[in-house]
Formats: structure tokens, C-alpha cells, sequence
């Protein structure tokens, strides 16, 4: 497929996902979410996911006046229409997605853009970036999943505190709240994600699928079903090839290699 807006590329089990409107610090359009979607669908054979930002941004938020679209400030109903149309489902496909993602925050991440790096399984930003709900200085409400990402991920207060002062969070300061991975010297960030994500790539994919649904239970669900949905993983998992490698590797004292099966 084409794409107008984001830019990907494979790499053997890779696959590397660049929004790709530097001019306007990859603001989000419903086009790009659309796109962002697509490309989350199509993995293929893919093992693992990178997003990051074309230039000096990660993502600056939402750009709905991108392609004559209306300002959801001036269309009665229009955020409603593409948060439910175009951005929910793209976070959507971002957590949900099969395998691990990974999140080089490079620049800015506001708005939806800050929501769309928090849906990362593992976030990394360079000390330059920050992370930013500016909603209420025009009068709105955090969107695209924030509020529930912020709240499980920095708890109650700290989540308030960027909601309603609607303060940038520095990368280090991320880092020392637990909002992220890890904060990377900027020269040095890609480097890194690119590192951590090609490790990703070639470990136990089914294992980590399994782990990231039963991550997902252990946030919203009791103690009850996240032991039946650990017991119901561990059977599938135990079934794989790769858990067969891994348990030959560790009698023979070896290092294994997973294939994804």
C-alpha cells in the first residue's frame, strides 16, 4: 500500500513506522490515523513495531483543518466524529497490536500524539522531548486513551496535574515518574530504540503477545481472571516452537533463537 502521510519500512522481522509530516511537527490528520491503522494491520510477518517522527516532533496532536477538514472547534460534533472514526481506533491498533511497540519519542508528543507514545509497550525519548495534555488551555478534555494511560501509568494526582495545569513533562522527568522506558541523549535515541526493537524482534513473539493481553487483564480485571488468563497463556505458550527452543537452549546452556512460532 501507498501512504501519503507516514512512511514504513520493513527490516527482516522489523517493521519501522515514521509519521512523516515534519512540517507541521506530525501533527495527526485522519489521514494519517487511517494510515497508522492500516499499517498496524498489515504487519505481516513482522515481529516487532518502531514509531518515531519525521524531524523535530514526534507527534504535536491532532491537525483536524488537514485537507480542508473542518476545526473540531468550529463543527459541532466533529471531535467526537474523528476521535470515534480515526484516532481511537489507531491507539486501538496500537495496543492491541500482536507484537512488541516500540515508541522513539523525538520531539513533542501532545494531545493524541502523547497518547499515541504512551500505547507503547516500551517508550523511549530523547532528553529534548516532553510529553504534553494542553487541552484545558482551550477549554477541552484529554482524548485518544490519555486518561486512562496517564492515570494506570503515574496514578491519580500526577495524572491530574498534567491534565488540568496542563504542564510539559520532560523526558527525565517521565522517566523518574515511571511514564516511560527510558529518556536517551537525543544523538542517541534511534540507536537505542532501533537496539531494543530488533531484540524484540527476535524473541518469543506468541510469549509476548500473551503477556501484553494479560497485562491488559491485570489493569482493568480481578485477581481471579488474571490467573485464569496467565494459566490459559501458559498453555499456549508452553505449545510453541519457541518454548520448545527455549527449554532446550537452557539444557544445553545456550543462547536461544526464537523464531516466532
Amino acid at each position: 500500500m501507498t501512504y501519503e502521510t507516514i512512511i514504513v519500512e520493513k527490516d527482516g522481522p522489523l517493521t519501522t513506522i515514521t509519521l512523516n509530516r515534519p512540517d507541521r511537527l506530525n501533527a495527526m490528520a485522519p489521514q494519517m490515523a487511517d494510515e497508522l491503522s492500516e499499517a498496524l494491520y498489515d504487519l505481516g510477518d513482522s515481529r516487532a513495531v518502531l514509531i518515531t517522527g519525521a524531524g523535530k516532533g514526534f507527534c504535536s496532536g491532532a491537525d483536524l483543518a488537514a485537507r480542508g477538514e473542518r476545526s473540531a472547534l468550529n463543527s459541532k460534533g466533529g471531535s467526537h466524529r474523528a476521535l470515534q472514526n480515526h484516532y481511537n481506533p489507531a491507539i486501538n491498533m496500537v495496543l492491541r497490536a500482536p507484537v512488541p511497540v516500540i515508541c522513539a519519542v523525538n520531539g513533542p508528543a501532545a494531545g493524541v500524539g502523547c497518547s499515541l507514545a504512551l500505547a507503547g509497550d516500551f517508550v523511549l525519548a530523547g532528553k529534548s522531548a516532553y510529553f504534553l495534555q494542553a487541552f484545558v488551555n482551550i477549554g477541552l478534555v484529554p482524548d485518544g486513551g490519555s486518561t486512562w494511560l496517564l492515570a494506570r501509568a503515574i496514578g491519580r494526582a500526577r495524572a491530574t496535574r498534567m491534565m488540568m495545569l496542563g504542564e510539559k513533562i520532560g523526558a527525565d522527568q517521565a522517566e523518574d515518574w515511571g511514564l516511560i522506558y527510558k529518556a536517551c541523549e537525543d544523538d542517541a535515541l534511534m540507536e537505542e530504540a532501533r537496539a531494543l526493537a530488533v531484540n524484540l524482534a527476535n524473541g518469543p513473539t506468541l510469549a509476548y503477545a500473551t503477556m501484553k493481553r494479560n497485562i491488559a487483564t491485570a489493569l482493568d480485571g480481578s485477581i481471579t481472571e488474571v490467573l485464569l488468563a496467565e494459566a490459559e497463556g501458559q498453555r499456549l505458550a508452553g505449545a510453541s516452537k519457541d518454548a520448545m527452543e527455549g527449554g532446550m537452549a537452557f539444557l544445553e546452556k545456550r543462547k536461544p533463537a526464537f523464531k516466532g512460532e
